[in-house]
This record gives structure tokens, sequence and C-alpha cells, in this order.
């Protein structure tokens, strides 16, 4: 399955990258999947995406949880949390 990954804020510039077009393994399915596949990677994916690190994610512009399904051809957006006052 084919993604098209996004990271905003303070994750692009920690991971040097805006967006990148990513090939998944079959076994992962679900944004809790594909959030541990690239903290594989090791770091800096390791740490900007640890487990205990919270991030907010869209599925093609549309905010959702880690168990959501991944689709082919999808948007997959990474971002930290946004406060405002």
């Amino acid at each position: 399955m084919k993604l098209e990954l996004r990271f905003f804020a303070s994750l692009r510039e920690a991971l040097g990258v805006s967006q990148e077009t990513v090939t998944i393994p079959d076994n992962v399915k679900t944004i809790a999947d594909l959030r541990a596949h690239l903290i594989e990677r090791g770091n800096p994916w390791a740490e900007v995406l640890a487990a205990g690190k919270l991030l907010r994610c869209a599925l093609n512009q549309h905010m959702v949880n880690a168990n959501t399904s991944l689709q082919d051809g999808a948007e997959v957006a990474f971002f930290p949390p946004v406060t405002g006052g």
C-alpha cells in the first residue's frame, strides 16, 4: 500500500521533511501500526513519534484516532497538538 505522509510544525522541523510517499508492508493496517513502523526507522523518527508523545493525526484531511484503518493512496498527516489563546 502506498501512502502520502505529511508532517507539520515542530514534527517537520525535527524530522527535516515535510512530506514523503511511502510503501508500507501488508501488516501495517492502522494509524497506530504506521506510527510504530515509522518509529522502527530509528532516530529522529523514534524520538519524534515515540509512543508517549501526544500527536494528532488526519487521514485524507479528517481527524482520526490511532485505530483508524489505512487506505491505499491516502494522505496521512501528523502534527503536534495545537493550543490557542
